[in-house]
């Protein structure tokens, strides 16, 4: 019989209630999966994600900006951390801070972020509340690999949502949430099991 093949490892950084984590966690308890939460860090201490980590068993980290004098400092000392325990991916659910150049050096190709609109469209920290204020009757969700822009990188997959008629920002942004959820675990198992490529702007699974 082959031998198995490893499953793939995987970082996680918060900086929130982990529920895009926890969603993560229970698709890896099944083997066939093909991956592993190895570690979970964070930009704060006292947070839910961190429980969950800490649940789960696992080896948690926190490197709070405010620790440094400078981003840089910071952006070395995340990218250590996170070298630590070397991960095939390293996804940010919900992290809060734009990494650096040293970290993109270290796992541009392999850092996966999820942004709640369909890119192009409404990037930023704001996306279901500009996209309710331009009219728009679709949005959704985007994952991604990072790159040194605000929310640029190559796309890997898309899932709309449709906006209904009496959906305010809150109504909106959690049924996006839902949809990105599924979209990120269904995502990160295509991507450990089958590999992937990026050229250009377009990435590709086999």
């Amino acid at each position: 019989m082959p031998e198995p093949v490893p499953a793939a490892r995987i970082v996680v950084l918060v900086s929130g209630s982990g529920s895009n984590l926890h969603a993560l966690l229970d698709a890896a308890a099944d083997p066939a999966y093909g991956a592993q939460v190895v570690a979970v860090g964070a930009d704060r201490d006292g947070i839910g994600g961190l429980d969950h980590a800490a649940a789960a068993g696992l080896p948690t980290f926190v490197v709070p900006l405010k620790a440094y004098d400078t981003r840089e400092e910071w952006d070395r000392a995340l990218t250590a951390q996170v070298a630590e325990h070397r991960p095939d991916l390293v996804i940010s659910a919900g992290f809060l801070k734009l990494v650096g150049p040293n970290f993109l050096a270290a796992f541009g190709d392999r850092y996966l972020n999820t942004h709640n609109t369909l890119l192009p469209a409404f990037p930023g920290i704001h996306g279901p509340r500009d996209a309710l204020a331009y009219g728009v009757k679709i949005s959704g969700a985007t994952l991604f690999f990072v790159d040194a822009g605000t929310d640029t990188g190559p796309i890997v997959a898309q899932v709309a949502v449709p906006v209904l008629d009496d959906d305010d920002e809150e109504t909106l942004t959690e049924r996006i949430k839902s949809a990105e959820r599924r979209q990120l675990v269904e995502q990160v198992g295509r991507l450990v099991r089958n590999g992937w490529t990026i050229i250009g702007r377009k990435v590709t699974i086999p």
